[in-house]
Formats: C-alpha cells, sequence, structure tokens
C-alpha cells in the first residue's frame, strides 16, 4: 500500500539528473529530499506527480492492499514555487475552482473555503483577490488549497521557503495533521519542516547512484 517508486531515472536536456531512485511510503510516512541546487530534488517531485516524464522506472499509488495500482499524480495535490491562483480572482473564487475541479474522484472530502482559510490564519479575507495580498499572504492561502480537497499524498517543492516563524509552525501543523489521517508527504526543502521521525533522501545529482536514503 502506498506510494512506490522503482528505479526512476530523469532527464534534463540531454544530461541524466538522477538514476536507480527507489523509496516506499506508506500512510502516516513522510519522505524529505535534501541536496545541493541542481542535484535533482524539484525534478524528482515533478516525475512522482506525473508532470514530467521519467527517463526509466516507475511511480505509482495504491490505496489499499490488493488495490488497483494507479498514477500518483491522480492521489496527490503538488505545491510547486509557484501558487497556482489566478491573480485577478478573489481567493474564495480560486479555492472554489479547486475544490470542484479535485474533489469530485475523492467523494467530495475537504474542508470548506473558510474552514481552510482559518486553519492558515487568514479567516475573514477570503473575499480579497489573490493579486491584493502579501506574498506570505498568497503562499498561506496556496497551503488552503490541500486543505479544500483531500488528496492522500501532498508533493511540495520547497514550501516554506521565505515564509515567517509563524508560517513555518502553521505549515509543520497541516503537515502533521495531514500524516495523522494517513496521508503522505514527499517534500523537497533546504528548511526543517519539523517534522518528528520523517525519513531522508539526500540527493547526489548524477555520479552512478542515487543518492542516499536515510531513516
Amino acid at each position: 500500500m502506498g506510494l512506490i517508486a522503482d528505479k526512476l531515472a530523469a532527464r534534463r536536456g540531454e544530461d541524466l539528473l538522477f538514476v536507480h531512485v527507489s523509496f516506499t511510503l506508506e500512510a502516516g510516512e513522510a519522505l524529505i529530499l535534501t541536496g545541493a541546487n541542481g542535484s535533482g530534488k524539484s525534478t524528482l517531485l515533478r516525475v512522482v506527480a506525473g508532470l514530467l516524464r521519467p527517463e526509466s522506472g516507475t511511480v505509482s499509488y495504491m490505496a489499499k492492499e490488493g488495490g488497483e495500482a494507479r498514477p500518483a499524480g491522480e492521489a496527490a495535490h503538488y505545491l510547486g514555487h509557484r501558487n497556482a491562483m489566478k491573480p485577478e480572482l478573489s481567493v474564495e473564487e480560486n479555492l472554489s475552482f479547486w475544490k470542484d475541479f479535485l474533489s469530485d474522484s475523492q467523494g467530495g472530502q475537504g474542508l470548506s473555503i473558510g474552514e481552510a482559510a482559518e486553519e492558515v490564519g487568514l479567516g475573514g479575507i477570503a473575499h480579497l483577490p489573490f493579486g491584493y495580498l502579501s506574498a506570505g499572504q498568497q503562499r498561506r492561502f496556496a497551503f488552503a488549497k490541500l486543505l479544500v480537497a483531500w488528496r492522500p499524498v501532498w508533493i511540495l517543492d520547497e514550501p516554506t521557503a521565505a515564509l515567517d516563524a509563524a508560517a513555518d509552525r502553521m505549515f509543520a501543523r497541516l503537515v502533521s495533521r495531514h500524516l495523522e489521517k494517513g496521508g503522505i508527504v514527499l517534500a523537497a526543502t533546504h528548511q526543517p519542516l519539523g517534522l518528528e521521525g520523517a525519513r531522508e533522501l539526500r540527493m547526489k545529482g548524477f555520479a552512478g547512484t542515487a543518492g542516499e536514503l536515510a531513516a
């Protein structure tokens, strides 16, 4: 059960970034990708999310033992460097789109927009245009997108970059709660996310090895 990556390899242009990356994450587990810039962290996340085609290998998600394996991207939220929100629309309109777009295949699970806004500490301003908000507020509402529609797998690329300490703590609480519900987290970061028991995969870039997977 869970998220299964088997012998993944990927290129950037003509160059191999990594080879033979394999891991399995079960319900309630988190894996943190670390390593120097250019070592392939973001590329690996995009491959797992189904946004890039791997050079070789497979990645899949299985909801239960004996169930049907399906592409991991169908079971995942992907939060990259950009927030994936339209600045001219209100926060509520943006989140309503994501809730409607993502919820159907998961049985409509997820928080209401008001509840999600409260969870990220910004209740009462979801009526404002997204582009009107500060960069920190925009990132908080990008976190709210993870809450309005349930997806068991969260794929996060530097989720707390440039945020203040209070936002860091808030995000750590959201991630911890997701794991307690049986969710899975795969994240690339240069900053601690405050997750106890998270495993680490140190990406090295292509040097004939996949990197080092630590408990």
